[in-house]
C-alpha cells in the first residue's frame, strides 16, 4: 500500500473513510443496501488486513471502487458471493472451522 493512500485513510474522520464514501456512491447508484454494506466491508478489510496488492486492487483501491460498483450493479448475486468469500477467508488466507472453533490458515 502506498504512503499517499495510508495518509489519506489515516486523516479521515469516522464515517468519511474511502469505504464509507464508496457505500454512499453505491447506494446513490441504486445498489441494494445489503450489497452496498457488504462491498463497504470488503473494501475496508482489504485495507485494514493488508490483503495482497492484487486483492486490494480488486477491492477498489486502485480506482476508488469504480470496478466494484460496475460489476456489482451488473451481477449483484455474483458480487455478493465473491465478496462474502473474501470476507469469510480473510482474503484467501484461511477459514473459521465452526466445529473446532479455530481459525485454519491456508499458509
Amino acid at each position: 500500500m502506498d504512503d499517499e493512500l495510508n495518509a489519506r485513510v489515516l486523516n479521515c474522520t469516522c464515517g468519511n473513510f474511502p469505504w464509507d464514501e464508496w457505500k454512499t456512491r453505491a447506494l446513490a447508484a441504486g445498489m441494494p443496501a445489503e450489497l452496498a454494506t457488504l462491498g463497504r466491508a470488503v473494501m475496508r478489510e482489504a485495507y485494514q488486513h493488508a490483503w495482497d496488492e492484487d486483492l486490494q486492487r480488486l477491492c477498489g483501491w486502485e480506482d476508488e471502487g469504480n470496478g466494484m460498483l460496475v460489476s456489482a450493479l451488473e451481477a449483484p448475486e455474483q458480487a455478493a458471493t465473491d465478496w462474502q468469500q473474501l470476507l469469510d477467508t480473510d482474503g484467501g488466507r484461511g477459514h473459521w472451522d465452526h466445529q473446532t472453533g479455530q481459525w485454519v490458515s491456508y499458509y
